[in-house]
């Protein structure tokens, strides 16, 4: 279902609009509906971002999970070096430069710190 909403705008924005979509040969009304829909994707994700620091905070602040640096740059390393590795192994097809088969490919890193692992979702 669609709604009305009344917008004012001055006469330069009216004016900008009308001729950018002149140009792309579109409305002014889907130049604006596009521009709200691509900021409230923009800004849900940032709110999304927002309250997954806060809960990582939280819980911080109630176990005192943490790594270390020197824990985190260590494994990274390790991630990188066993990468490096694979991409000079030769490999066919259906097999994956560490040899494992295709199938298993999203499972070759090695699992994080665990205060990392604990974290919910997909990694990124």
């Amino acid at each position: 279902m669609s709604t009305t909403i009344g917008l004012k705008l001055d006469d330069e924005i009216r004016n900008r609009l009308q001729r950018l979509g002149e140009s792309r040969e579109r409305s002014p009304h889907w130049l604006m509906k596009t521009a709200i829909i691509q900021f409230l994707d923009r800004e849900e994700h940032i709110e999304q971002e927002r309250l997954e620091d806060e809960q990582r905070w939280q819980r911080w602040v109630e176990t005192g999970a943490h790594i270390d640096h020197d824990e985190m740059t260590a494994w990274l390393d390790g991630l990188a070096a066993r990468a490096d590795d694979m991409a000079r192994q030769p490999r066919d097809a259906d097999t994956r430069l560490d040899g494992r088969s295709a199938e298993s490919a999203d499972d070759w890193a090695e699992q994080p710190p665990a205060a990392i692992a604990d974290e919910p979702g997909k990694w990124r």
